[in-house]
Parts: C-alpha cells; sequence; structure tokens
C-alpha cells in the first residue's frame, strides 16, 4: 500500500494501545498493529505487550538480547498501519517546506489537521500549518526534486498537458501551494500566449462597469427605477448562487475530473493553477476572454425566464455583471489587500479555503451558501492533543 495512502495517528492514540487485545509499536514514525503477531512471536506474547505503544527500533537491532533478522521486518512491514510523529518530529513537519518528507500526509477528506505543534495544526490536505504559509517562497528546484510534479521555473502548461499524471497525485500535488518567489508570475505558457494568461484586476470593472451601467440604464428608462431596482437586486442575489455552483461543481469537479490530461489540464487551467498559485496577483481574477465565455449561457438563460420582457431580463442580467464584478474584486483583495475590521473575518474564512480545505468554504464573497448547502468552515483551531 502507498505511504500517502495511511493515515497519521495521534501519540495518544499509539500510547493507549499496550494491551493483548490491542497492541501498537512503532519504529521512528512507523505504527504497527502487531496483535495478531502476538501469538506466534517466538519470544512470547507477553515480551511484545511489554513494549505496547512504544518504539522497538533500538530492541529489534541490540545484538545482545536478539537481533532481528530481514524476515521480522518483513513481518512488520505487513502490520503497518500509519504513522505517528513525536513532539520532535512535529515540531520539525511545522517548520518544514516539504513536511511530507517527514510524516507522509495522505489527502484529506475533510481538510482537517492531522499533525499540531504550538498551537499550529498542519493539515494533511494541503500540507500547510496556517495562512502565512501561502506566501512563503517556494524553492523551485528542491520542490519539483522532491514531488517530481511541476518545475516552476518552466513553463507550466507543457509540463502539464505532457506529464503523464493521474488524477489523485495530480489532485494532491496542485491543492498543496506554492509560492512563486519575489511575488511574480510563475511561466505559463513561455511564449506569445504568456500576456493573455495575466489579468489585473483593474481590467475587471473597466470593461465590466460600461456594458452594466448601459443595460441598466436601457432598463430605467422603460421600466422606470422601481422596477429596475427590483430586478436589478435579484439579478445581485441570483449571482451568489452562480458563484457558490460554479465554485463548487466547476472549478472544484475534482472527484468526477477525468483521469486524462485533457480533464486534468482543463482544471489546471480554469482554477488548478489559483490554487497551486494562490498569490500571483495576475491570476487570481478572471480573463474577459473566459468570463464572456460562461457569460454568454446566462444572457440567454435570463432572456429565456424573463421572456415576457426583454428590459426586465437586461436588468436581471445587468445585476448578475455586477455582482460578478464585485466578486472578483473581492477576491483579489481578499489575497493581496489590508482590509477593514468588519471586511477580516471574510478573509480569514478564504484564505482558510485555500491553506486548510479546499473542500468546504466555496464562498467568496459570502459565507450565505456554504451554510445553506452545509459546506461552512470550521473556523476553530482544533484543540491539541498532548500525550500523558
Amino acid at each position: 500500500m502507498p505511504a500517502r495512502t495511511l493515515p497519521t495517528i495521534p501519540i495518544a492514540d499509539v500510547l493507549a494501545h499496550n494491551t493483548e487485545k490491542s497492541c501498537y509499536v512503532t519504529i521512528g514514525t512507523k505504527v504497527y498493529d502487531v496483535t495478531g503477531f502476538l501469538s506466534d512471536h517466538p519470544g512470547g506474547g507477553d515480551l511484545i505487550v511489554e513494549h505496547g505503544g512504544q518504539d522497538i527500533g533500538e530492541i529489534m537491532q541490540d545484538e545482545v538480547s536478539h537481533a532481528h533478522s530481514e524476515a521480522a521486518y518483513e513481518i512488520l512491514d505487513d502490520c503497518l498501519i500509519g504513522f505517528v510523529a513525536t513532539e520532535a518530529v512535529i515540531n520539525g513537519v511545522v517548520k518544514s517546506n516539504n513536511p511530507a518528507d517527514i510524516v507522509p500526509l495522505p489527502p484529506s477528506k475533510t481538510g482537517s489537521a492531522e499533525l499540531q505543534a504550538n498551537g499550529k495544526p498542519l493539515y494533511a490536505a494541503t500540507g500547510m500549518s496556517n495562512e502565512d504559509d501561502l506566501s512563503r517562497p517556494t524553492d523551485p528546484k528542491s520542490d519539483y526534486q522532491t514531488h517530481k510534479f511541476l518545475d516552476l521555473n518552466k513553463p507550466l502548461f507543457l509540463q502539464v498537458w505532457n506529464g503523464g499524471f493521474k488524477k489523485d497525485f495530480y489532485l494532491e500535488q496542485v491543492h498543496r501551494p506554492r509560492h512563486y518567489k519575489g511575488g511574480d508570475s510563475a511561466p505559463l505558457f513561455g511564449n506569445f500566449l504568456e500576456p493573455l494568461s495575466k489579468t489585473p484586476w483593474w481590467l475587471v470593472p473597466t470593461i465590466w462597469l460600461p456594458p452594466v451601467a448601459y443595460g441598466t440604464f436601457l432598463a430605467v428608462r422603460n421600466l422606470g427605477a422601481p422596477a429596475t431596482t427590483v430586478y436589478w437586486c435579484a439579478g445581485v442575489f441570483i449571482w451568489t448562487l452562480v458563484e457558490y455552483i460554479l465554485h463548487r461543481f466547476l472549478f472544484h469537479l475534482d472527484e468526477y475530473l477525468p483521469d486524462n490530461r485533457v480533464g486534468i489540464t482543463a482544471h489546471f487551467l480554469l482554477h488548478g493553477i489559483h490554487h497551486y498559485l494562490p498569490m500571483d496577483k495576475y491570476r487570481l481574477v478572471m480573463p474577459p476572454t473566459l468570463f464572456l465565455v460562461l457569460a454568454t449561457p446566462f444572457w440567454k438563460l435570463a432572456h429565456a425566464i424573463f421572456f415576457y420582457n426583454w428590459y426586465a431580463a437586461t436588468a436581471v442580467y445587468s445585476g448578475g455583471i455586477f455582482g460578478y464584478i464585485c466578486y472578483d474584486l473581492t477576491h483579489y483583495f481578499l489575497h493581496h489587500r489590508n482590509l477593514p475590521a468588519w471586511y477580516r473575518a471574510l478573509k480569514k474564512y478564504h484564505l482558510r479555503h485555500h491553506f486548510a480545505d479546499y473542500q468546504n468554504g466555496f464562498g467568496v464573497t459570502s459565507r450565505f451558501w456554504d451554510w445553506v448547502f452545509n459546506t461552512e468552515l470550521e473556523m476553530t483551531q482544533p484543540k491539541i492533543i498532548k500525550a500523558t
């Protein structure tokens, strides 16, 4: 079984398994359940139970008592159930840029903290201990040598396309954030397409506010201000739901992602690159061409629903586009600006989606739909379990 599929077991749990009914032993960070082997041990099961919950590395190598053969270690390998971290190892993991090298961290369905030290949980899903880790520079050479995923100094698109990555490996890696040196953008295409992959935040309101203003003007002139206001606000509200649906069911289509390079590359370009490089300020808001592709069906949908009045549909659509503008600007500011006190909780909430649990917390401008659909992030820190 691959090491990364095994869980990390709290030290307190290991220490508690020290009887003939359930006996764990450790060697380094590896945890073995030897309960089924007690009756077959040549020296008797009591000898193992005596060291239950403890590290037996030195004992197995002690030539005076009995140096164990390779066959003994092979038996242990069959009993491997997970990994444990002592306090010293935990401290090393928290400080490490490559925590999975010290204790293998499996992908997490909940994003829960599986290792903790000094009040700083280390999240199994992302390898992060706190939001500051998102902007700590990644050494491209050592990161590539360690994970064999992407070299940040080379164009990323062709690496993803030609990488031959399996879906599970790709998803594990792309959701472990990296940070390109100096805050610049890592190369995506490495050719004439490179500028088209970067979008400064101010381009969003510059391009989309004029159409919103014009659509609103047409609606007011034909419907009047009160009716336009109702339709327009309905459009903003509808956008908040669309935002949630797009983020959860399109951008995070992880479970249903096709296990081939077309699906993986599309995922990377659409949203994976943002989780891989969350602090890249030029690949954070949606490029105008991509938004145009996504917005066109909603124009048709608005006019299909409000078919009885073209101006009502236009007012709803204008409100929805304004909601999108607020979304993209909010998203940018949550990553790259110091915000007023009343906005900081939302920033902490969204950054937690990146460093702790990417499988929940899909609301960006609001937590409302996360609350409705039970995907709200847990914002309290996990309790630290200390062995006694």
